[in-house]
C-alpha cells in the first residue's frame, strides 16, 4: 500500500530527516550540503582473537564509487571511543567536536548520510549527531544501493573534503546507558528493552559472535533488516514499522532501550521509533559486546 510522499511527510514527526534519493540529486552541488559515506564493513575475526569482529571502514568502496562531493567518515577510526576493547563506543564530546569539524560539520549546513547494504551506519551517525545536539541531519532513504540502482551520478577516488568548520557540541541526556541502567530495566514494567538482533541470535539458538548466545532477560526483538524493505532498502512504511513494535508490545507510554552487538542496528530501531512519535528513547551504547561476555549479567535463551 504505497502511499505519496506528502502523507508520509504528515505523519513522520521529523520529515526533514529522512533524504530521498530525488531530493539528494536535487541537491547536489548546493554550498550548504554535506554529504558522508558512512560505511563501516564487519570482517571475522582472526583465528584465537577474543574479538567479535575486525572492523574495516569502507574507504575501498568509497574510492571505487560515490556520490558526487561527498565525504567519508570513519566511524571506528575517528568517531569512537579508542581507549575501550568495545567497538563503536560514543567517546567524548571534545573528540567529536575535533572530528566533525575538520569535515566540514559545523552549523549552517544540511548534512546528509548514507552507507551500503544496511543504512545502520547513517542511523548511528545520525543518533549521534541529536545526543551532540545537532539536528541538521538526514538518512539517505535507501542509501547508496537505492542511489546506483537508480542510475544516479557517483564518481571515484579519494574524498575532495569540505571546508573546515567549528562543530559546537550541546550535548543532550539520555541518549545512552549503560549496563546498570539496562539491568534495572529489566525489572521495570515502564521500560521495554528492545533488541535490534536477527531472531536466531535473539533467541540464543545460534552462537553469538559476542560470547555468551542469548538476550537481555525480558527483551523483545524488532529485528533492525524487518523495518526496511529488502527490495529498495529504504524504510518499510510508517504503518508496517509501528505494527512491528506493537506486536512486541512496544508502546508509546514506554520508555525504549534499544540495543543489538555493538550500539549500531539498534540505531535502525531508534530512528524509526523517532519518526513514529516515540518520546523516550535510549541506546545501551555497548550492546552485547558488552553483555554477552560479563558473567555477573544474567542471559535469556529460548
Amino acid at each position: 500500500h504505497a502511499r505519496g510522499a506528502e502523507e508520509i511527510e504528515e505523519t513522520m514527526r521529523e520529515p526533514e530527516a529522512l533524504i530521498s534519493t530525488e531530493q539528494l540529486a536535487g541537491a547536489l552541488g548546493r554550498p550548504d550540503v554535506r554529504i558522508y559515506d558512512c560505511t563501516t564493513y564487519l570482517e571475522p575475526p582472526p583465528p584465537g582473537s577474543d574479538d567479535p569482529y575486525v572492523t574495516v571502514a569502507g574507504l575501498k568502496t568509497f574510492e571505487e564509487a560515490h556520490i558526487p562531493g561527498a565525504d567519508f567518515l570513519d566511524l571506528q577510526g575517528e568517531f569512537s571511543d579508542a581507549t575501550t576493547r568495545l567497538r563503536f563506543m560514543m567517546p567524548q564530546p571534545a573528540q567529536l567536536e575535533a572530528a566533525f569539524g575538520r569535515h566540514g560539520l559545523g552549523t549552517g549546513v544540511r548534512v546528509v548520510l548514507y552507507s551500503i547494504g544496511s543504512p545502520m551506519w547513517a542511523t548511528r551517525f545520525w543518533w549521534m549527531l541529536k545526543s551532540l545536539g545537532f539536528d541538521g541531519a538526514a538518512v539517505l532513504d535507501g542509501g547508496f544501493d537505492k542511489w546506483k540502482a537508480e542510475g544516479r551520478p557517483t564518481e571515484g577516488g579519494p574524498a575532495r573534503g569540505y571546508p573546515p568548520a567549528r562543530f559546537a557540541a550541546r550535548p543532550r541526556p539520555g541518549f545512552f546507558v549503560d549496563k546498570r541502567v539496562v539491568l534495572a530495566a529489566t525489572e521495570d514494567p515502564a521500560t521495554v528493552v528492545v533488541n535490534a538482533l536477527a531472531p536466531q541470535f535473539h533467541r540464543g539458538q545460534e552462537p553469538g559472535r559476542y560470547g555468551r548466545p542469548g538476550r537481555v532477560p525480558g527483551s523483545v526483538n524488532v529485528p533492525a533488516a524487518t523495518l526496511l524493505n529488502p527490495a529498495t532498502k529504504g524504510f518499510a512504511s510508517l504503518a508496517d514499522t509501528q505494527a512491528a513494535f506493537a506486536a512486541q508490545g512496544v508502546t508509546q507510554d514506554k520508555r525504549v532501550i534499544a540495543y543489538c552487538g555493538g550500539g549500531i542496528a539498534a540505531t535502525v530501531d531508534l530512528f524509526v521509533l523517532h519518526q513514529l512519535g516515540y518520546d523516550h528513547l535510549t541506546l545501551y551504547d555497548a550492546s552485547m559486546g558488552e553483555w554477552a561476555k560479563d558473567p555477573s549479567l544474567p542471559i535469556e535463551t529460548d
